[in-house]
């Protein structure tokens, strides 16, 4: 299933485009990739969460990483990326989620330096954009500082993946509203 989400997945930049590259190569010499305990690293699954309006997004403030980032996690074992990035928007938020559609959103090959009894490795992270089934208070998870919804660009960090991301979010719902 994600050879082909992937094979068809069409990248926004560059950098998106390597990172796909990556990733398929990856997929085709790792058995393991979807297992946390591969050495060079794992796939991973993020969510783009927008609420139930389709007015604002959620990120979180990663305590792993102290910055602000899409939700999301490891795969641990689970090559059903899209199961994953739905399981991981509950357990770090408390919403049930359903699908915007079922391709791939984005997609990024991030270096994670050692932490703790962990080796350093990458995440090929595939990211899908989910919406909130309800208007419902979050829950902030132990792996997040805190959650926010995002309504507009300048309240974003300064981090060229999530602007792209939201960039790609707006100009969606700008189609989808017109």
């Amino acid at each position: 299933m994600i050879l082909n989400l992937l094979n068809n997945y069409v990248p926004n930049d560059l950098i998106e485009q390597e990172d796909k590259c990556k990733m398929l190569n990856f997929l085709s010499r790792e058995p393991n990739c979807f297992e946390r305990n591969c050495e060079e690293g794992h796939f991973t699954a993020s969510c783009w969460i927008e609420n139930v309006y389709g007015t604002a997004v959620l990120l979180t403030h990663h305590k792993k990483f102290n910055a602000w980032l899409q939700l999301g996690g490891h795969a641990d074992g689970d090559s059903n990326l899209l199961r994953v990035s739905l399981k991981e928007a509950f357990e770090e938020s408390g919403f049930s989620v359903e699908p915007v559609n079922e391709n791939i959103f984005d997609v990024g090959v991030h270096f994670i330096p050692p932490y703790e009894d962990v080796y350093q490795h990458y995440h090929y992270d595939v990211k899908f954009h989910l919406r909130a089934i309800k208007d419902e208070p979050f829950v902030v998870s132990d792996e997040s500082y805190d959650l926010k919804w995002v309504y507009e660009e300048d309240q974003l960090p300064d981090n060229i993946e999530v602007k792209r991301m939201f960039r790609k979010w707006k100009s969606r719902s700008a189609l989808v509203n017109n």
